[in-house]
């Protein structure tokens, strides 16, 4: 069964969940066979506290803004009905985690870690392997990865979560569905019959045949594979 992957980003009123910062916006989006899929969760959260100037400043939420929306324990239920059983895409995981588990931990002593719900793959860490010694923000990925359509004046929940999406997408290997393209016409892998073959493909093309001496260079190379394996090459069996 193909792995149900939620790619989630978070915003929150500071940088230490140890100084006692929260949740303030989530954001998720669940792909469906790697492409992003209409199926997400988005709320805007209450944090009980004010929200530090300079993290105003990267998401652009204010303390007004937030006035009027949920605390976390009243989404808690939906949002872990969400993410339960996927493999979790984060971009910087570690920092997420923390403040969802700190948000989990504060709204009920019932409920799991993320770690628990969820399987975690961190984006970061992944684009490190690949690219190390360079820069790896979602947003420098997102120019390598030519992403583009998206308004980047302030940082948002949904808005990374569906950058990152398409940002995982190509990191990971782009479309899943490739496609072959043979004398001008293109199959999809998933409507190629294997088992039949166009004869069609073959007009056109032109016979070349070996010459004595490159018949007798591949027999020697067989022969001395043979002998030297004590084995039956598979050139002799086709």
């Amino acid at each position: 069964m193909a792995k149900k992957y939620i790619v989630l980003d978070t915003e929150t009123t500071g940088l230490e969940v140890k100084a006692g910062h929260r949740v303030i916006e989530i954001g998720a989006v669940l792909l469906n066979d790697r492409k992003k899929s209409e199926h997400h969760f988005h709320t805007y959260l209450n944090p009980s506290r004010l929200i530090d100037e300079e993290a105003s400043k990267v998401h652009g939420i204010t303390n007004a803004d937030l006035e009027d929306s949920p605390s976390f324990d009243e989404v808690a239920e939906e949002f872990i009905q969400f993410i339960e059983g996927s493999t979790l895409v984060i971009h910087n995981a570690p920092f997420d985690i923390g403040f969802l588990n700190n948000e989990l931990k504060m709204a009920s002593t019932k409920y799991p870690k993320i770690e628990d719900l969820c399987e975690v793959e961190d984006s970061l860490a992944i684009a490190r392997d690949k690219y190390p010694g360079q820069r790896n923000s979602l947003d420098a990925l997102a120019q390598r990865f030519d992403v583009k359509g998206y308004d980047r004046t302030f940082h948002g929940a949904l808005l990374d979560a569906n950058i990152l999406s398409d940002v995982f997408i190509q990191l990971t290997g782009g479309q899943s569905k490739f496609e072959f393209i043979t004398n001008g016409n293109t199959f999809k892998e998933d409507k190629i019959n294997h088992n039949d073959f166009d004869e069609n493909l073959l007009k056109g093309l032109k016979l070349i045949n070996a010459s004595k001496s490159e018949i007798n260079s591949h027999e020697s190379k067989l022969s001395d594979i043979e002998n030297k394996h004590q084995v039956e090459t598979m050139w002799r069996k086709i």
